[in-house]
């Protein structure tokens, strides 16, 4: 679909201070270093034991509106992708509209799509937008994602979030030029109801999950908007580990050096709704006017969002307006595994 209209006014990312390095991880649970090294982290983002989905999504749009230089009295639609929020039954959505002083005659929603959510609320506020129902629209990903003690997701599963302002193509820092939904019914990730970690598959996340979807989605963006590879000067990927999307651009045919600037999950983790989207706010953070980004969501279950966005000169004047993605990697204090436990909720205090 060709987009014409919308755009991005603003974006924010937040990033918990704490981290817990993998060899850590590994040490605790007898992995090999190859068994990390093989996965390319190097750390991970923990949230504090005051942090949760909620907080992190209203930091990082705090930092979106002070970009944007939009009231939040103008935001007429709020979407929050997350698949760890707080509470089982009562929208995350709310809590952070209402905290930002967002005007309640506004559409709002909590949306589940695995990995994807974070995108689907964007591809809303686009459609919103475009369809004059809405002048500005907040869209969120953000989790604190789960992973068992002791299974290989847990070198990766961390928490983080970005937020972006959907808005007026003439107001955009950079506008939406087309994008594609792929989707299929693959199993490749889940959780059932009440069990209080997720199942993968294993290699079968690889193919035929991420990278079918993923590529699949790229080429048929780039054949709905007559693009090649070579037209884009960065590559933004879903990031489950630092790997995958290296891998995704060779077979795209894209050279590693546009993927590298967008890549943060050896840093921090993969942040589930927020790994995409921190990694496209890096690019932001240090692309041109006139430059194009490839941006490319994956959710298990399975689909992807790929999204062509080119950036405007009024990205020179919002960047420092907020707290850039390299600031956020540098705060951090690292822990260890006990202390990660703790601030995880995995062990509890019990008094006699």
């Amino acid at each position: 679909m060709r987009h014409s209209s919308a755009g991005i006014v603003g974006w924010g990312v937040y990033i918990p201070r704490y981290r817990i390095r993998v060899d850590e991880i590994a040490r605790a649970w007898g992995f090999s270093l190859e068994t990390v090294k093989s996965l390319g982290m190097h750390e991970k983002a923990v949230e504090g034991p005051d942090e949760d989905t909620i907080t992190i999504g209203y930091a990082a749009a705090k930092y979106a509106l002070a970009r944007a230089g939009v009231s939040p009295s103008e935001i007429g639609a709020v979407y929050v992708g997350t698949e760890s929020k707080p509470y089982a039954v009562k929208p995350s959505a709310t809590v952070i509209a209402e905290a930002l002083g967002v005007n309640p005659k506004h559409q709002v929603a909590d949306l589940e799509f695995a990995c994807r959510a974070g995108t689907e609320a964007i591809r809303i506020g686009i459609s919103l937008v475009e369809s004059g129902q809405a002048r500005y629209a907040l869209a969120i990903g953000a989790d604190t994602a789960q992973s068992s003690p002791g299974d290989v997701l847990e070198f990766t599963a961390a928490s983080g979030g970005a937020a972006y302002i959907v808005g007026p193509r003439d107001r955009s820092v950079a506008y939406f030029e087309g994008s594609v939904t792929y989707s299929t019914d693959t199993p490749d990730f889940w959780r059932r109801e009440g069990v209080p970690y997720p199942r993968h598959g294993e290699a079968f996340t690889g193919d035929p999950a991420y990278f079918h979807h993923i590529v699949t989605a790229a080429k048929l963006l780039m054949e709905e908007l007559g693009l090649r590879p070579s037209d884009f000067d960065y590559a933004v990927f879903h990031q489950p580990n630092g790997k995958f999307p290296l891998k995704a651009a060779s077979i795209l045919g894209i050279p590693r050096e546009k993927v590298l600037p967008g890549l943060v999950t050896p840093w921090i983790g993969n942040t589930y709704n927020g790994s995409m989207l921190i990694g496209l706010a890096r690019v932001l953070e240090q692309a041109k006017p006139g430059q194009r980004i490839l941006a490319v969501s994956f959710g298990s279950g399975a689909g992807s969002d790929a999204l062509s966005i080119v950036v405007t000169d009024r990205i020179l004047e919002a960047v420092d307006k907020a707290p850039r993605v390299d600031e956020l990697l540098k705060r951090k204090v690292y822990i260890d595994y006990g202390l990660y436990l703790k601030f995880r909720r995995m062990v509890r205090a019990y008094r006699l």
